[in-house]
């Protein structure tokens, strides 16, 4: 695919990443944000096994989206400690989203500092995600079009972004934050998906320590090289129509998708997968077959 390396800087000063990122909504890796944490030298898989072991965790798995799925509904449901156990001995599908381990574990939030960088970050909402080897995170974009800032610890993490001008190129899932879960964005079939090459996007491999800015509204697809997990951190987005997508995503979007589940089921979820297809093609003057 047409991925371009993602900037990377050393420091930098608040000045400097409003300027040149946060203003022009560019993406950046800040290798050495958090060395000042705690958590940089204390955070990695035996660590969290120590402190959150007894604690049951929500797993999701890389099967495709059913009408039996609620939103963001987890597919099981393991003790921490045996998570990252089986994290630790063979590769798995199985992975942590979105999940408040904080609320459970309020002596993790002394470990970590909101980075005063020039975005207003939500406190009540630090989000981790685990992941095994080889697991990967499908290409999507987050409900709340946020900024977010994602720390990587213990291992390498592979991230493929986009920004919200390519959606038109992605197959993007009508009433959805995703695109066909059928796409292998590692090694794209272009036969069945020929928009795919027009698309145009960034690549990074994070490491332990590292920081990746996200600007709003972008796609990210991630896979986990090694078993890892990060966090993150999320302001609201700063442009209005981005803050008015949000909120339609919020409270509209995600309720008529769910009734459309009940009301339709699989038809419903077959219907929209044929619809990224069809309506990508049509945009782009490519014949329905």
């Amino acid at each position: 695919m047409k991925l371009q390396e993602i900037h990377r800087v050393k420091t930098i000063s608040k000045k400097e990443f409003v300027r040149d990122y946060l203003k022009p909504q560019r993406p950046v890796v800040i290798e050495h944000l958090i060395e000042d944490w705690p958590a940089f030298d204390k955070w990695d898989l035996e660590y969290i096994k120590q402190v959150a072991g007894d604690k049951t965790v929500p797993l999701y798995d890389d099967r495709p989206v059913t009408h039996e799925d609620g939103f963001n509904e987890a597919h099981a449901k393991m003790k921490m400690a045996d998570y990252i156990d089986l994290l630790m001995s063979k590769p798995t599908n199985y992975r942590i989203f979105l999940y408040n381990l904080m609320k459970e574990v309020p002596s993790l939030k002394g470990d970590f500092k909101f980075p005063k960088i020039g975005l207003h970050l939500l406190k009540q909402i630090p989000m981790l995600f685990f992941g095994g080897e080889n697991s990967k995170v499908f290409m999507h974009h987050d409900i709340d079009w946020a900024n977010i800032l994602h720390f990587h610890f213990n291992g390498e993490k592979q991230c493929i972004l986009f920004p919200p001008s390519e959606t038109p190129n992605l197959y993007k899932v009508p009433h959805s934050l995703i695109t066909r879960e059928d796409i292998n964005f590692d090694a794209p079939d272009y036969k069945k998906f020929p928009v795919l090459e027009k698309a145009q996007g960034y690549i990074t491999h994070l490491k332990h320590g590292e920081t990746l800015y996200m600007p709003e509204g972008y796609w990210h697809y991630m896979k986990y090289v090694t078993p890892g997990f990060s966090m993150s951190l999320r302001a609201l987005p700063r442009k209005p129509r981005h803050l008015a997508q949000a909120v339609y995503n919020v409270f509209i979007m995600r309720y008529f998708d769910n009734f459309m589940r009940r009301r339709k089921g699989q038809a419903w979820i077959d219907e929209k997968n044929e619809r990224a297809i069809a309506e990508t093609h049509k945009l782009h003057g490519i014949p329905l077959s």
